[in-house]
Formats: C-alpha cells, structure tokens, sequence
C-alpha cells in the first residue's frame, strides 16, 4: 500500500476471501473540496504471497486481541518479505511474532507529516494485503460538477437578475455535491505533534454533540506522552484536543475538543454490514495537507484481509478485515470518514496499497492508486465506545498463537508462543475447543482463512463472548468445532 500509517509491515495476504455480491453502482458525482495543508504518508509495498461484525450492544464487550504479550513489535523486514521469519503469534498469548510478521505485508496510511514536522511512513498482496497508513488522512481530488442552467431557450443572450446578484445553484438532494456540503462541516483536519516537535497531519470526524472525534492511532499516535494535538474545522476555527483513548490493534482513537462549541453536529453511521460491492463511497480527508478534499468512488471488495504499518521497525502492526473502495485516498486522508451515497459513515479510511518502489520504511509518499482500506464503522463504532467509556480497548482472542510466515492452506498453530510460553493457553477457549499446536485453521464461520493474519482480523470483527464455528486439519482429517471467544484489555 503506498499510504503511510504508523505500524509495522504486514506479511503476505492469504488467499482473498469470498467476494460479496455486487450492487449497482451509482454514478459517482463530484464535489468540491477546500484546499488544506495536511500531508499524508505512503504505505510500504506488500510481500506477494501470503498463506490462507460484531453486531449487540454498542457499549457490550469490545472484541479482544491475542493473548498476553500483543502486540508485538514487527520485524524490521516484513514477515511476507521474509520467508524465514516464522514466530508464531499467539492468538490470546502470543500475538507479538503475530503482529510482527503481519505488520510487515500490509503498511499503514499514516497521517501526512504536518508541515514542517514528521516524515510520511509507507503493498498488496494475494490474500492478506500489506498497506501503509496514510499520514494526516486519506485525500483524493474530487471532480466538479459544472451546474447546468435550468434556462431551456435558445438564445445566447445573458441576462443579469432583478437583484443584480447571482443565481445561487441549488443542489438535489442524494447528489454528491449536497453530500459533501451536509458532511464537511463534521469533518476536521487534525495535526498531532510530539514533544520533539515531530508529527504529522490527519481527519477525524464528529462522533458526539459532547466533542467526541473518530481518527486513526496511528494519526493522533505522536501525540501521545506530553504532546500537541488539534482539530480545524472547515470554517477556520481550531481546537485544541486530547486523546480519550486508543487502539492500536484496530487503529482506532477517539479525542476530545477542549472546551467544544454548542453546534456540533454527528456525522450520521450507517451499517457497514449491509454495504454491497459497487455501492457508491464519498471519502473525505486532507490528502498531502489539502483539508476538505472530496473523492468519490465505489466499494470495490468487502472483507478484505489488511495488515498495516509505517515500516519503520519499532512501530507494531493494525489488523483489519475491510471495505476496499477506489475512492481517491492519499496520505493524510487517514482518519477520515468513507460515505454512503446518502452521507451516512460506512468506515474510517485507514490504508492504502501503493504502486511506490520504495521498499518497507521509505520517506517517500506515495499517491493513491485506486486501492484503499476502511475499517467498517461497525467495528470502530464498538471500539470508540469501549474507548469513551474506560479508556481502552478489549480484543476478542481465542488463545493460541499462529504463524504469521507465508502460506496459503491456512492459520496454524505454532508449536510454542511468544516469548517460549504455551501455543494454546491453558484454560483458554482454544483449549477448551480442543485445538492443539500444528493444527491448520482453515475456515472462521464461513469465512475462508488462509493466513494468521487473515484469521486475526476476522477474530477481531467479533465481540468476547461471542461463539464462532472453526474448521481446522489434524493429520490430513478436518474437524469443526464451536469456541466461545475470550477477551484480552488494552494493546500491551
């Protein structure tokens, strides 16, 4: 993915899940954008092979990550790129050799680097994609419209108005343009900044009348320890803000306005769930700095495999099962809201796959090339409420830890977890499954799992407590078996 998010590079995608069935598709409409200054950060390439929503009480259990020592730090060089990186990650245990290795297929978009501060962090692959994060947002130049005159005559002679003034263009509802002009008031431009005078430039959108703001981690994650965070709204006036809560895994954060105006108005949610392939998607970001910029697009895929990270090598990687959509997004559209042809949020753009030879950890900023990754606001609604409510996020897990090395056939379970503790942890739902270390999970449901990665990111689209189907291959036999998922508190 060539957008910059701030992780680590994710390792190859497993096979591509089951492509949902397409809708027709709107014809896109174009708005216009205001200009802003909100540098965006490219993805790192993604390795080329890779191995094989929550629904309830908006306030009930977030879902939970691995088991104890997640997320672990990736690799310096993504475990895709790496065919000889194998340390399993456990899925409640040991989900640190997990992360590492994931976090080097797929980038995250990362926030752009806001103007003169922090640098932009930067593929695809077969099954589990290895995007960027884009810095500062996702962004991408939306068309104008030219507005026709309703004047059916034929002659060629411009008359002015009684008034003297200009006929104002009146906007239908459901079009793009009335779209953007509802939606861009809700939407700010984020610029996080750390006490080292680093940072960079995102979006984020109104969540709650009480100053509430979806983003990405990896936007606000400079911020954090003593930094600087803001958020400009499209009229000018900016607020200073603060970091309510954060999650990594998912690469979600909601903030908080200081001291936030009577007026806001909430971005209304739609149902991620019910989005068809070819439905109509409006992005709205400050890609490369430019604020308000509105794309347009469709829903190109759904339950794509994603693995993002910034390359660097400290950073950890997000895992997510998303909506892909060719909407324009570039670095600095991370954060943002991804729209229905109605105006409701159907995810939080998040990563992009980018064409950049830059290899993992490379400055340059790459654009967008049509393929971009949202997390389904379902998803991220459940966790920003986790957030708002105690500060941290809660990961569904099974407790086993998985490869994260390269394949196709599946998610196995390792042999022993992170840091020489148990692949299957004692008591844990794995266990009282009866799954054992070596065993090949291949399918979640019905979904088809074909890497560790890929089974990450669908168990974290459930909620604890949660029961799910697992299909798994023992000596050449498959098996099915029902596991109550288990939970696990905070990233560390």
């Amino acid at each position: 993915m060539s957008t910059e998010n701030e992780g680590n590079p994710v390792p190859p995608a497993p096979s591509a899940p089951p492509v949902p069935p397409s809708s027709p598709a709107a014809p896109p409409q174009a708005a216009a954008s205001d200009g802003g200054e909100a540098p965006t950060a490219p993805i790192p390439p993604t390795p080329q092979s890779a191995p094989g929503a929550p629904a309830g009480d908006p306030y009930g259990t977030a879902p939970q990550a691995p088991d104890a020592s997640w997320p672990p730090p990736p690799p310096a060089t993504p475990s895709y790129a790496d065919p000889g990186a194998g340390a399993g990650a456990a899925w409640g245990s040991s989900y640190d050799q997990q992360h590492q290795q994931y976090g080097q297929q797929q980038p995250f978009q990362q926030p752009q680097p806001a103007p003169k501060k922090g640098s932009g962090r930067g593929g695809l692959i077969a099954a589990v994609l290895v995007a960027a994060l884009v810095a500062g947002g996702l962004g991408g130049g939306l068309g104008y419209t030219l507005a026709k005159n309703n004047d059916d005559s034929g002659s060629t002679t411009i008359s002015s108005t009684s008034s003297g003034g200009a006929t104002q263009v009146k906007r239908a509802a459901g079009t793009i343009a009335a779209v953007a002009q509802n939606s861009l008031p809700s939407t700010v431009t984020i610029e996080s900044e750390s006490t080292n005078g680093e940072g960079g430039t995102g979006t984020g959108f109104v969540f709650d009348k009480q100053g509430h703001i979806i983003t990405n981690n990896h936007v606000v994650a400079d911020s954090l320890d003593g930094g600087k965070l803001t958020a400009t709204f499209p009229d000018g006036k900016k607020y200073d803000a603060e970091v309510v809560g954060h999650a990594q895994g998912y690469d979600v954060a909601v903030i908080k306005l200081k001291n936030p105006p009577s007026d806001l108005k909430p971005l209304a949610l739609g149902d991620s769930d019910k989005v068809a392939v070819g439905d109509e998607t409006i992005a709205i970001g400050a890609p490369f700095g430019l604020s308000n910029t509105v794309t347009t697009g469709i829903i190109s895929a759904k339950n794509r495999p994603v693995a993002s990270s910034d390359g660097s090598s400290t950073s950890k990687a997000s895992y997510m099962s998303a909506l892909q959509t060719d909407a324009s997004i570039n670095p600095g559209n991370s954060g943002g809201p991804l729209l229905d042809a109605s105006g409701a949020v159907i995810g939080i753009n998040s990563a992009i796959q980018s064409a950049s030879s830059g290899g993992l950890g490379s400055t340059g900023q790459s654009g967008s090339i049509g393929l971009g990754f949202a997390i389904p606001i379902n998803q991220a609604k459940y966790v920003a409420q986790q957030l708002i409510k105690t500060g941290k996020p809660v990961y569904a897990k099974i407790g086993a830890s998985v490869s994260l090395e390269d394949g196709s056939s599946g998610a196995q379970i390792t042999d022993s977890g992170s840091g020489g503790s148990a692949a299957v942890e004692s008591g844990g739902p794995a266990d009282k499954a009866g799954l054992k270390p070596g065993d090949v999970i291949t399918k979640l449901d019905d979904t088809v799992i074909d890497s560790g990665p890929t089974l990450i990111g669908e168990i974290w689209t459930h909620k604890p407590g949660d029961k799910v189907e697992i299909t798994y291959k023992r000596g050449g036999s498959e098996h099915t078996v029902t596991v109550t998922l288990g939970s696990r508190v905070g990233d560390n």
